[in-house]
C-alpha cells in the first residue's frame, strides 16, 4: 500500500494544503495572512468573494517587510526525499501539473507578456511551457530534468538537461534572455539564493523572469518552508528570493486564478531585472 501510494504522489502533483503547519510561523507577514486556511479554497470562496481575495494576494508584495538579512535556514530547504533527483525525474510525466483552467490564463497571460523575438528561457522546463500557439519566440530555451519530456516541447528551439539541484549555474552566458519562466516549480529549487543569481545573471538589463506558482505540488520533493506556509506566504516567499539577489526592482504579485475555490489557483510573481 504504501509503495503504491508513494508512486501515486510521484506522478501527480497534489494539493499543498493538508500539509500547512499553523505551528511554525517565521515569516513577517501581516497576522490575517499566516491565519488564512486555504487562500482557494472552497471553503474560502464561499466566504468572500473573488475580487476580494484577489485583492489580498496582490497586497502580499505590495510593502512587504523583509528582514534586513536572508532570513532562511539550511533546513528550510530541505526535502523529504533527498534521494538524487535523477532517479525521481526519470519517468516522463507527459501530463499537465495544474488543471486545464490554469493551463489556459496562464497561456493568455503570456501571451500579454511576452513578445514575439524574445529569447526567452524555461527552467524546470518539460513537454510543454504553455506559450501561446501563435507565439513566434526568438531563441527559446528548455532547462530541465528528462531530455525525453523536453524533446517533446515543440516551442522549444534548443534545450539542456541539468539538474539544479546539484549544480544552480545556467550553462548560458551573461545577458542571453529578454524573459526567463518557471511554471509550478519554483518549490523544488533548494538553493533559491543561487538560482536567482543565476537569473538576474542571464537576463538582460530590463528582462524579466515569470514565476508562475500554483498550491499543487510533489510533497516529497517540495522543499519544507513550502509545506509549511500558504498560499499568500509563498507569494512572500518567492518575491523575498527576488529582494535578496540584489539584482532585481521589486517583486509584485498578480493572481490570475480562473474559477477561485472551483479550479487550481495560479499566481504570477514577477520582477525586471534592474
Amino acid at each position: 500500500m504504501r509503495s503504491s501510494l508513494l508512486a501515486l504522489l510521484s506522478f501527480k502533483p497534489i494539493s499543498t494544503t493538508a500539509f500547512v503547519s499553523t505551528s511554525i510561523r517565521r515569516l513577517p507577514l501581516p497576522q490575517q495572512l499566516h491565519t488564512w486556511p486555504s487562500y482557494h479554497s472552497r471553503t474560502t470562496a464561499t466566504a468572500l468573494s473573488a475580487s476580494s481575495m484577489k485583492e489580498l494576494a496582490e497586497k502580499v508584495l505590495l510593502n512587504p517587510k523583509f528582514p534586513p538579512e536572508w532570513p532562511y535556514s539550511p533546513t528550510d530547504f530541505q526535502r523529504n526525499d533527498e534521494s538524487d533527483d535523477a532517479i525521481f525525474y526519470d519517468q516522463p510525466r507527459l501530463v499537465y501539473h495544474i488543471d486545464d483552467y490554469a493551463v489556459e490564463a496562464l497561456t493568455k497571460y503570456y501571451s500579454k507578456h511576452i513578445q514575439d523575438g524574445d529569447d526567452v528561457l524555461d527552467i524546470c522546463s518539460s513537454w510543454v511551457s504553455h506559450y501561446p500557439k501563435g507565439w513566434r519566440g526568438g531563441n527559446v530555451v528548455g532547462l530541465g530534468m528528462n531530455e525525453y519530456e523536453l524533446s517533446q516541447n515543440k516551442q522549444l528551439t534548443s534545450y539542456d538537461v541539468k539538474d539544479l539541484n546539484q549544480d544552480p549555474t545556467f550553462p548560458y552566458e551573461d545577458a542571453s534572455f529578454d524573459k526567463v519562466t518557471c511554471v509550478v516549480s519554483v518549490d523544488y529549487l533548494n538553493q533559491p539564493r543561487a538560482i536567482f543569481d543565476e537569473i538576474a545573471r542571464v537576463l538582460r538589463p530590463g528582462g524579466e523572469c515569470i514565476i508562475s506558482m500554483s498550491n499543487r505540488c510533489f510533497p516529497t520533493k517540495a522543499f519544507r518552508i513550502w509545506l509549511q506556509t500558504n498560499d499568500l506566504e509563498h507569494i512572500f516567499i518567492v518575491g523575498s528570493f527576488f529582494h535578496y539577489s540584489g539584482k532585481f526592482e521589486p517583486a509584485v504579485c498578480e493572481d490570475i486564478s480562473p474559477n477561485p475555490g472551483r479550479s487550481d489557483p495560479l499566481f504570477i510573481v514577477k520582477a525586471a531585472k534592474k
